[in-house]
């Protein structure tokens, strides 16, 4: 019995967008024994940042950050008291969740990624600094609440959430905002703000991905674009008009599945023999109902796969083996059981399954969670009449070759 493990080839495909900031977003599965419950991608895009400042409150809220380089500069002054918040410094982001489809390289599956943006910030620059513009007399720190009606850029107006996160000088002032929710976030100058401009663009964003255990090895791709500018889905109002008016993410989610069988040391070399050995027969004389050997295997499993048989000796829809000197055959019936952890297509475990040449049964087996190294069992078996023609033969050793495939091109 020889014992055969197909694994998909992973693909490698790169797009990009004419006219915009493209920014890869990427994420891998690749299956860790000691986490068998964690059936998860992980994102593996460069963090840039508030998050690179704050790993470890982004690693609890399952936030990653970016920051591009979109400088915005206003087109005008910034008046005081402005009656608008389109007319002053303000901030409305997709907040919610938007759907982008995946398709795999290779076999054209489609899977959906939601993406929402969690958070907003940038560094703001007044030239010739806050402290003249207020009056002077006062510190930076004080100068900069005082240019906002006393509340500085660390205070995030609703329906924004403040981070901590807030750094400064007389001429710049650094701040992160969340976004819960979609919604304006403005803030109201009490001074004339001659002129103004966010040195970066950086926002935090979630990331939800398909179930990887239903997805097949390889890379699936695919992009999610967004407006920049006065009325699109980065809105910074009408006097703040960035030098960039796309920002396109492209997706790239690589699959790498474990489908592995090992079979002990001599497993491949099977022999059948009855219930209580050959000798139960020699003493009594009674002839053996079946033979039969359960051969075990270990398999990891993170993707489907099918599974089939291919056959030296073929007697109709499973294999035989043969005695070489009549050319006599009986068939072999050849089952699996798999381990807890790995069903049928309809959810239904797999005891004693027959593995037929058509492969039909036998279709499509897919895990709930990763199954690393667990214990299953091959049954090879000689119903009673074809044991009776062989006894009734002379014949002294029958052989064949089985062969059973694990397949993952599924």
């Amino acid at each position: 019995m020889a014992v055969q493990g197909m694994v998909s080839v992973m693909l490698w495909v790169c797009a990009s967008t004419a006219n915009a900031v493209s920014q890869d977003v990427t994420a891998i599965f690749r299956p860790d024994p000691s986490k068998p419950d964690e059936n998860t991608f992980r994102n593996t895009t460069p963090v840039t940042g508030y998050c690179q400042l704050f790993p470890a409150v982004c690693n609890r809220e399952k936030l990653s950050s970016i920051q591009l380089p979109i400088v915005s500069e206003s087109v005008g002054p910034i008046q005081a008291n402005h009656g608008s918040t389109r007319q002053g410094a303000m901030f409305d982001v997709p907040a919610q969740w938007r759907l982008a489809q995946v398709i795999h390289s290779g076999t054209g599956e489609t899977e959906i990624v939601q993406v929402r943006i969690a958070g907003i910030g940038t560094r703001y620059q007044i030239p010739g600094g806050v402290v003249d513009l207020v009056g002077g007399g006062v510190g930076a720190e004080a100068a900069h609440g005082m240019l906002w009606g006393g509340s500085s850029f660390l205070y995030a107006p609703s329906p924004c959430r403040p981070t901590g996160l807030a750094s400064y000088s007389n001429l710049t002032f650094n701040f992160f905002w969340k976004t819960p929710t979609e919604g304006v976030c403005a803030k109201r100058s009490s001074y004339l703000i001659p002129s103004m401009s966010y040195r970066h663009l950086d926002f935090a964003y979630e990331l939800r991905t398909p179930n990887p255990l239903k997805m097949s090895s390889g890379l699936y791709t695919g992009s999610l674009t967004y407006g920049v500018g006065p009325g699109q889905d980065f809105d910074l109002g009408d006097v703040m008009l960035p030098n960039d008016s796309v920002i396109t993410l492209n997706l790239k989610l690589t699959v790498e599945h474990t489908l592995k069988v090992e079979v002990p040391p001599g497993g491949n070399r099977v022999e059948l023999v009855p219930q209580e050995g050959w000798q139960a027969w020699l003493n009594s004389g009674r002839k053996p109902t079946r033979l039969f050997r359960d051969q075990r295997f270990h398999i990891s499993a993170s993707s489907r796969f099918k599974m089939g048989l291919e056959c030296q000796h073929i007697s109709g829809n499973t294999c035989a083996i043969s005695e070489t000197g009549t050319g006599h055959a009986v068939p072999v019936d050849v089952s699996v059981t798999l381990p807890e952890g790995l069903t049928d297509a309809s959810g239904q475990p797999v005891n004693r399954r027959r593995l037929l040449r058509d492969g039909s049964g036998t279709e499509l087996f897919q895990p709930g969670l990763y199954v690393d190294r667990r214990l299953g069992m091959l049954h090879f078996e000689v119903a009673q009449s074809s044991v009776e023609q062989m006894l009734d033969s002379g014949a002294k050793a029958y052989t064949g070759n089985v062969t059973v495939i694990w397949d993952s091109e599924v």
